[in-house]
């Protein structure tokens, strides 16, 4: 090589040294770094706290319900290999996730608690955000044009440290045993990161070697960052002590004495395939990998939808704003949602106003200078409350953010669409309209105003939409279930009967009148009463049983319901909900089916959110409810979402048709639940293990032979597993602690 060539390669190497990119600090000490900003809102920050460091300072932050420090790059963070950073925390108070300043896009959430044990409020913990596998289930951040970092606090707020925050160039990932956990029959799940040795595992059983005679690998596609390899067994698991070594993990379990049940396939009932719906679907693909049956557009926003402009109001959700719709326009909605294979629900507006345009608000500083609270991102637009909580005075007038709206408007509306929704509900929660609608509608709803409104645009809707199925009142809880807003004197009013009952028989009696049915569906919302902010494990068991009060006549609610009896019904300390709406459907509009198109697990991020999700969707196949959807758009790779896969997932199904089972165990909704179908010959079966411990059944005619197998949750994590074994035996078949088990005879 000659001289010149050699400067010139050396000249050439030197330049790709000096762009190198190198760790970035984002804070060190007092202050951001390098053009780095804070975006958070409803948070108290000081940035030199010198009450808990590493170093001289730390930011200390007191943050609002869902309020955030929100670190702002000055450029895109997506090329670097993670974040680390100093916490000091109660992790079950806050989340971290990214976000997209172009699009306003985010990533999923990661609850502070799966990124390590070992974090506390009282000292600083180091942690490493791995980008490529982000906790708790290992998904990579992907692309984006991420550019903001927020640790955001949960709905009790949270207090915390943070110190030597960094984006990383590179994070080395150490081969390792994660798991070892014993399931079905004979196998053992491991799972595993990086390039493992398997010849290091040992099982026992009862201290006696048990050969490994066959392994299978699965590799999530959209968690890659974990396999999971399916050892199988030469002997079948049985009651005892079960020990896994393997590398640097040992772990052990006993396996207990086996729960008695039996799957009784002569007594069928139907599941309807549309208890499987979310609110606000993302995605086509979104609906397809979770087989989301039905779709809604709803929520409090949709109440101000106006079509002739597809502009909305965020109401008392966000500063009374007025924005462009989240989704778009509905017919377009409609179209794709249907196009991706789901169901459409669309919601019309049933008050009297909705948004003229995308900028106005109800409350401006300007106009009302004393105010609760602002928008953090606009100074002049308030929250209609005086600092004590009470409703601004005078009342705002509407036209200052609305424009009228009608029945008239809604038919010109529905009688345009192209695309055709399978679902019209009649507004959204509009008993509580003067609390979440306060600047368009102040007075408190009553018994009668609602009836009207909702008989006025059912007429509307099916007029217009004939083939569309009309569902309402769309209640936002228990406590109106059974009352109005105006109070008991509005029950008084009404011969002391309750608001739904009240409601269905007089819904009969338009539709009489109306010389057509207009009301198919029932409609409530429903959310778990009891406290469980606190998410320990007293919370975690409560949230688990808590299913009961879907079904079980015997379970009074663990809450206000179970000891402020409002309601005028039988056992009314108990919710019972499916069964009793039921009744209240036969007693007095008989017919009409039962939808419930908002509800929630009460912790979507937490396993027992997931756990309380699978649990959940095979109550509603049991117990005969019609359409579902959850509030709102679960995480496709979270807890919840991963439930709604173990179902639905990828085009394999539960099954359409509901079997018996019949179990032992007296107190087995607390710690277990079991749930059959089958479709076109084939068993399903789902087992909900909600216990801290491995479970173990004997479900009597549950045949022997080849079965799919899914599974989620326990010491394997949150993501999705799956493959196909063999069923040696029904007498002993184990599912792990936490853990939602899928087999499907094939």
């Amino acid at each position: 090589m000659s001289s010149a060539t050699l400067r010139a390669a050396l000249v050439a190497l030197l330049a790709v040294a000096t762009v190198v990119k190198s760790d970035q600090d984002i804070y060190v000490d007092d202050a951001l770094s390098n053009g780095w900003q804070n975006w958070g809102w409803n948070t108290v920050i000081n940035w030199a706290a010198t009450d808990l460091a590493v170093g001289t300072s730390s930011i200390s932050a007191v943050s609002d319900a869902y309020a955030a420090v929100s670190l702002k790059s000055p450029e895109t963070i997506g090329s670097y290999a993670g974040l680390k950073f100093d916490i000091a925390a109660d992790p079950s108070q806050l989340q971290l996730y990214f976000q997209s300043t172009a699009d306003d896009s985010q990533s999923s959430a990661i609850p502070i608690s799966a990124i390590s044990a070992a974090i506390n409020p009282t000292s600083f913990t180091t942690v490493i955000v791995d980008f490529n596998a982000l906790p708790p289930n290992g998904a990579p951040l992907g692309a984006g044009t991420w550019d903001r970092i927020n640790f955001q606090a949960l709905g009790n707020g949270a207090s915390y440290h943070l110190d030597n925050i960094q984006l990383l160039t590179s994070i080395v990932v150490t081969p390792e045993f994660l798991s070892a956990e014993p399931i079905a029959n004979n196998y053992i799940a491991v799972t595993t990161k990086g390039a493992v040795n398997f010849t290091s595992v040992a099982v026992k059983l009862n201290n006696a070697t048990i050969a490994v005679n066959g392994q299978a690998t699965y590799v999530p596609p959209d968690t890659p960052s974990r396999s999971i390899t399916y050892l199988k067994l030469a002997k079948n698991l049985a009651p005892g002590t079960l020990s896994v070594s393997a590398g640097s993990l040992s772990v052990s379990y006993i396996l207990p004495a086996v729960q008695e049940g039996s799957v009784l396939t002569g007594t069928k009932t139907p599941i309807s395939p549309l208890i499987y719906g979310v609110n606000w679907p993302p995605s086509a693909s979104y609906i397809q990998q979770l087989g989301v049956t039905v779709s809604r557009w709803g929520g409090n926003a949709v109440t101000a939808y106006n079509p002739f402009g597809d502009f909305t109001n965020a109401a008392a959700d966000w500063f009374y704003e007025n924005r462009n719709a989240d989704a778009g326009n509905a017919n377009t909605w409609i179209g794709w949602i249907k196009g991706a294979g789901s169901q459409a629900m669309m919601t019309i507006p049933a008050l009297d106003w909705v948004a003229k345009d995308s900028t106005s608000y109800s409350y401006p500083k300007t106009i009302y200078p004393d105010q609760q609270k602002f928008d953090p991102y606009n100074a002049d637009a308030g929250n209609g409350l005086f600092p004590n909580g009470s409703y601004v005075q005078p009342t705002t007038d509407p036209n200052r953010a609305y424009v009228p709206w009608n029945t008239t408007a809604a038919r010109t509306w529905l009688s345009g669409l192209t695309n055709k929704p399978e679902f019209l509900f009649i507004d959204n929660e509009i008993e509580i309209a003067h609390g979440t609608h306060q600047d368009m509608h102040p007075a408190p709803m009553s018994y009668d105003e609602e009836l009207s409104r909702v008989v006025q645009y059912a007429k509307v809707a099916k007029d217009a939409l004939p083939n569309a199925k009309v569902a309402a009142p769309s209640t936002c809880s228990w406590w109106f279930y059974w009352t109005s807003a105006v109070g008991y004197t509005d029950n008084a009013a009404h011969g002391n009967v309750d608001f739904l009952p009240w409601f269905l028989a007089q819904m009969k009696a338009a539709s009489t009148t109306a010389g057509k049915r207009l009301l198919d569906y029932l409609d409530i919302h429903y959310y778990f009463q009891p406290d469980l902010s606190a998410n320990d494990d007293a919370a975690k068991a409560l949230r688990l049983r808590m299913t009961r009060s879907l079904w079980d006549p015997t379970y009074v609610d663990e809450s206000w319901v179970g000891t402020n009896v409002q309601n005028h019904q039988p056992n009314g300390a108990a919710v019972w909900l499916i069964p009793r709406m039921k009744q209240l459907i036969s007693a007095n509009y008989p017919g009409t089916k039962l939808s419930i198109s908002e509800w929630s697990s009460t912790a979507d991020g937490d396993i027992t959110g997931g756990l309380v999700t699978a649990d959940v969707l095979g109550i509603f196949g049991r117990y005969g409810v019609d359409v579902a959807t959850y509030w709102a758009n679960p995480d496709a790779k979270g807890p919840v979402g991963l439930a709604y896969w173990l179902y639905r997932g990828s085009g394999t199904y539960f099954g359409n048709t509901g079997v018996q089972v019949n179990l032992a165990t007296s107190n087995a909704a607390n710690t277990y639940g079991v749930y059959a179908a089958t479709e076109g010959g084939k068993l399903s079966i789902v087992i909900v293990n909600k216990d801290t411990k491995p479970l173990g059944f004997h479900l009597a005619n549950v045949p022997t032979g080849s079965y799919f197998l899914r599974h989620f949750g326990g010491a394997a994590g949150v993501a999705k597993w799956q493959t196909n074994i063999t069923l040696t035996t029904s007498q002993y078949i184990v599912v792990p602690a936490y853990t939602a088990l899928f087999i499907k005879k094939t």
